[in-house]
């Protein structure tokens, strides 16, 4: 593998783990939110999320195609 693929595919494991870490970190806001009633804040955490989600999804699906090469 090439310094430059490697660091590209260095990259994408690195971007896919910051989506899949922010998912989690995001579960406590949302419960954190939850708890003090604010419905608003928690619908907030709830969308960012989501996002964070399909980020780690078209993160393992770039990684598994780059990796197959």
């Amino acid at each position: 593998m090439s310094p430059e693929r490697r660091t590209r595919t260095t990259d994408i494991i690195w971007f896919t783990e910051t989506c899949l870490s922010n998912v989690l970190r995001l579960e406590t806001y949302i419960e954190d939110a939850a708890l003090t009633g604010d419905d608003e804040l928690a619908g907030f955490f709830r969308r960012a999320q989501h996002e964070s989600r399909k980020g780690a999804e078209e993160g393992k699906k770039l990684l598994a195609k780059r990796l197959a090469i």
